[in-house]
């Protein structure tokens, strides 16, 4: 099935519902679908190796892959 018949179908049967705590998950899941960025699920931790990465790579402070595995062999 394809993705417009899938949305159709959906639809058909979020109309035929009446079930208030189905719709209200359905558009949890809906918004958490266009809110969602991965960053945000990061740890603290995680957020600030990445941010110390990339303030790294800005100052030039980077190895190429081969001397990298070089050193690590």
């Amino acid at each position: 099935m394809d993705i417009q018949a899938e949305k159709l179908e959906l639809m058909k049967l979020l109309l035929n519902t009446n079930n208030p705590s189905i719709l209200q998950s359905m558009k949890n899941i809906l918004k958490k679908d266009k809110t969602s960025d991965f960053w945000d699920e990061l740890t603290a931790e995680q957020q600030q190796e990445i941010n110390n990465a990339d303030s790294e790579i800005n100052r030039g402070e980077t190895v190429d892959y081969t001397t990298f595995m070089a050193s690590h062999r």
